[in-house]
């Protein structure tokens, strides 16, 4: 387990943590929250070793092995698969020490390099790394690239999957889901649950949370406290201890104010004085309640739009995508939609369908590949990058960005631009003092995120395009974006994987997929199946796939409508049996690579009895290299075995 005893954390001379006691058993998942900068990643680096605790005591299991996302960006020419591959440290090393075995031509330390090699998992190495990458919204063609050909999200995905991939007692998670769209969110939910050591987990998205944590440690004034519950059950008993302590505040205050009055009438009272001074010394003595300090919650809100057009837009035959050398690249096509004011539209798809796209394409960002895109008369739009350095210079101020902003609009904004209005509506989004004159590139995702907002909010926009507003966001901040988005007059279109967000800002639901846009008739749980099962096909569609290399998988398609119980019992029946045939072979071949894997084993078994004994160097030669020949064999065997078996698996699952 993990312990802090009266622990005492320090970062300069700042106090983080201050005589804090908590353990953590083995197993749990626990999400670490707290405002930022209350000291959430210095504990990360007790937890990991990178800081040592000023005082007090810290103890984990030293046997444990930690794993953890690296925070650099990964500089490598390595294919995506061998970076993600080198995650696993155990393989690593025993590859070493077979190397080094085989050039010293050292026949029992190869035969027991080859056996670790095989519980550690060599045989199936290779698909469990690609597993991972796929799994967190990689395509198949991309299994080969150049970590340095991605862009910095994508390589800090890769360095996701290169934590996971470690085998670990404990994983360290800061910020996991900052860089996934929705469908690898959901992937990685699964994976976690299936977790078996013990998990500490840095997270602003509280459906992530409460999904995957069942303990929260809360830091707060320099405290750590332990709740049992996720991150809503954290909430909830937070709540009541908030107000039990607000009601024996008051109460206490109340008690305060009767001593005081007493003392007052009766100190100068000669008969009275010594029941006075009693008075005073129980006052002394009195162990002060602190009031409930709620924090200061950052609230801000869209002002009202100048007009709202009715539509918004519409387009016509429209075909979103790009040109690559010349030759159009649609992504979506045959797009008839329009936008109506007052809508609160989720944009819903896997991975690469095109969400993003679209959004750039209403945005003005790229041009439509064909068909029209008409625009409401005087619509207004305020777009959120998902990048933010998109439209924010990193060496200008907060207040350069602002008063740019202000002249470009004009006084036809009915804003102000004068210095002094501006810094009093920086002052609105925490952007307070030196900060509005300090380089952009210098802060951090939150602040960077929070400074786009007030440019949005400037704007007076009647349409808001937002593309992950909430990567880098805390909690508050979140919150205080879902409550202004729902007081917002005018039209919201939203792509997130906060699912928290889109439940509570938007009403319906397009689904990008397939190359076309429809809508989504269903909840977020709905779709939340519908990616996995999504996710499913298409690691079955890449196993038994023959194809051309290069080709794309189908893209991601709406679920099929409902059927009637009699036609449905009879498509089972049909499924049934069209099951059966297809599985028939594939059990056959299961069945030979048994009898195989079977005879190896006891190969394997003779040779291993034989170079356990002392024998002339010839034969301990040959021994080995027949040794090694087996347990290659038997390595590819079990790679197709496992593959069979998951194919099998996958087959029977889908019915």
């Amino acid at each position: 387990m993990i312990q802090l005893r009266n622990v005492i954390l320090r970062r300069s001379a700042k106090v983080l943590l201050d005589n804090v006691s908590v353990t953590i058993n083995p197993g749990e998942k626990v999400g670490l929250v707290g405002r930022n900068g209350a000291g959430k990643s210095t504990l990360f680096g007790l937890m990991n070793g990178e800081l040592h605790e000023d005082s007090g005591d810290f103890s984990m299991p030293v046997q444990w092995r930690l794993a953890q996302v690296a925070q650099e960006m990964p500089e490598t020419d390595a294919s995506a698969t061998d970076f993600v591959l080198g995650g696993d440290t155990r393989l690593a090393e025993l590859r070493a020490v077979l190397a080094r075995a085989e050039v010293d031509g050292d026949g029992m330390q190869i035969a027991h390099a080859h056996s670790d090699l095989g519980d550690a998992g060599e045989h199936d190495a290779v698909p469990r790394a690609q597993a991972l990458i796929l799994g967190l919204g990689f395509r198949s063609a991309e299994l080969d690239r150049p970590v340095d050909s991605f862009s910095g999200g994508w390589r800090m995905r890769l360095q996701l999957a290169r934590a996971l991939m470690c085998p670990s007692d404990l994983l360290l998670l800061d910020e996991p889901t900052n860089h996934l769209d929705l469908d690898a969110l959901v992937w990685l939910e699964a994976w976690l649950k299936r977790y078996a050591g013990t998990m500490v987990v840095i997270s602003h998205d509280r459906e992530f949370l409460d999904a995957v944590t069942g303990v929260t440690l809360h830091i707060e004034n320099q405290k750590l406290t332990r709740y049992g519950g996720n991150y809503s059950a954290f909430e909830l008993l937070r709540a009541q201890q908030l107000e039990q302590q607000q009601a024996a505040f008051s109460k206490q205050k109340e008690k305060i104010a009767h001593l005081q009055k007493f003392i007052d009438r009766f100190k100068a009272k000669a008969s009275k004085a010594k029941q006075a001074q009693s008075r005073v010394k129980a006052l002394e003595r009195m162990e002060k309640i602190a009031p409930m300090l709620a924090d200061a919650e950052f609230t801000f809100e869209f002002k009202e739009p100048a007009n709202l057009p009715n539509p918004m837009l519409a387009i016509s035959d429209g075909a979103f995508g790009y040109v690559v050398d010349d030759q159009p690249l649609i992504i979506v096509g045959a797009v008839n939609r329009s936008v109506l004011a007052g809508q609160r539209i989720g944009i819903l798809g896997a991975n690469g369908q095109g969400k993003s796209t679209l959004v750039k394409t209403i945005a003005r960002d790229i041009p439509a590949l064909s068909g029209t895109i008409t625009e409401g008369k005087g619509l207004s739009i305020g777009y959120f990058a998902q990048q933010e350095l998109d439209v924010l210079h990193p060496f200008d101020t907060p207040l350069e960005h602002m008063t740019r902003l202000a002249r470009e609009l004009g006084p036809g904004s009915g804003e102000s631009g004068r210095e002094q209005d501006l810094r009093n509506f920086l002052g609105t989004f925490n952007f307070t003092g030196d900060m509005v004159k300090q380089a952009v590139g210098t802060m951090s995702g939150g602040e960077k995120a929070r400074l786009v907002l007030a440019m949005i909010v400037w704007q007076r926009p009647n349409l808001l395009l937002l593309d992950e507003p909430t990567n880098h966001l805390d909690l508050a901040t979140r919150e205080a974006l879902s409550m202004a988005l729902n007081e917002f007059e005018g039209t919201v279109m939203l792509v997130s994987h906060d699912r928290a967000l889109l439940r509570a800002v938007c009403d319906e639901f397009w689904l990008v997929g397939r190359g076309v846009i429809a809508p989504f008739d269903g909840d977020l749980d709905d779709y939340q199946r519908y990616l996995l099962d999504e996710a499913r096909r298409l690691r079955t569609e890449a196993q038994t796939a023959t194809g051309a290399q290069g080709v794309a998988a189908d893209p991601v398609a709406p679920p099929a409508p409902s059927t009637t119980p009699a036609e449905q019992r009879r498509q089972d029946a049909q499924r049934r049996q069209g099951l059966a045939s297809r599985l028939k072979p594939l059990r056959r071949d299961l069945d030979l690579l048994d009898r195989r894997m079977a005879e190896l084993g006891r190969t394997k078994a003779t040779l291993e009895a034989r170079l356990a004994q002392a024998l002339p160097a010839p034969e301990i030669a040959q021994a080995a290299r027949t040794l090694k020949a087996a347990n290659d064999e038997l390595a590819a065997l079990e790679e197709r075995w496992l593959s069979l078996s998951s194919e099998i698996e996958t087959m029977e699952a889908a019915g």
